[in-house]
């Protein structure tokens, strides 16, 4: 069996997180004499205790590299596939796919393809909730360009939610990058948006369930 990794982002809140719960359990034998009452509220800090657990955990996905294809930056689901205008970075039209992320999913985000870093921009903004319309252009969130010698220039967008208040990204400009290695993270609920060339073969639908380092996001037509 498999050991339980957890992501280093959050190592500082589950070290915080644990010394709480137990804290609390030991305060609740000691003081609480209601005995459904002192188990109630064990019961429920250990359960936070997990959710938080869950939340930072980092699956172990290893992939074989492949240019032709591009993989599932983050776990969740398919909820937009579509043509639109990207004007930040090409400011021309893109095939647009976005995965949204529900604070129970994964949230590592790895890198979709492999290549050169091109660009790499923080933005700070809102905090709609990451279906919304408008989340990402108006969210807080990161733009990165990666240069791959068989799609050119993907441009990937991480956008926090309305739970999410941090997001961490490893991908700085010049840096050469492998497909599937860590990206970096976003706490508590998010999205992710990946835009593609025109004439990109998409191989998800809508809805579907994207998992991390293992669904093709879309192949070269």
């Amino acid at each position: 069996m498999a050991l339980l990794k957890f992501h280093k982002e959050g190592a500082t809140i589950i070290l915080v997180s644990c010394a709480i719960s137990v804290g609390i359990v030991l305060l609740a034998d000691k003081f609480i004499v209601d005995l459904w009452l002192q188990k109630t509220v064990q019961i429920a800090v250990l359960l936070f205790l997990i959710i938080i657990l869950q939340f930072f955990r980092n699956p172990n996905r290893t992939l074989v590299v492949n240019n032709n294809h591009i993989i599932a930056p983050v776990d969740g689901k398919v909820v937009v596939i579509e043509e639109v205008y990207e004007s930040e970075y090409f400011k021309d039209n893109r095939v647009q796919v976005s995965i949204f992320m529900s604070p129970i999913n994964v949230h590592v985000t790895r890198f979709p393809v492999s290549g050169k870093v091109k660009f790499s921009k923080y933005h700070p903004g809102k905090f709609l909730v990451a279906w919304h319309p408008k989340a990402s252009e108006e969210n807080e969130r990161t733009t990165i360009v990666i240069e791959n010698k068989v799609f050119g220039e993907i441009l990937y967008r991480q956008i926090a939610g309305a739970l999410a208040k941090r997001i961490v990204n490893y991908a700085k400009e010049g840096m050469d990058v492998v497909q599937g290695e860590d990206a970096g993270f976003i706490k508590f609920g998010s999205r992710v948006d990946i835009f593609l060339p025109l004439g990109t073969k998409v191989d998800v639908k809508l809805q579907q369930k994207a998992v991390g380092n293992r669904t093709i996001i879309a192949t070269k037509a």
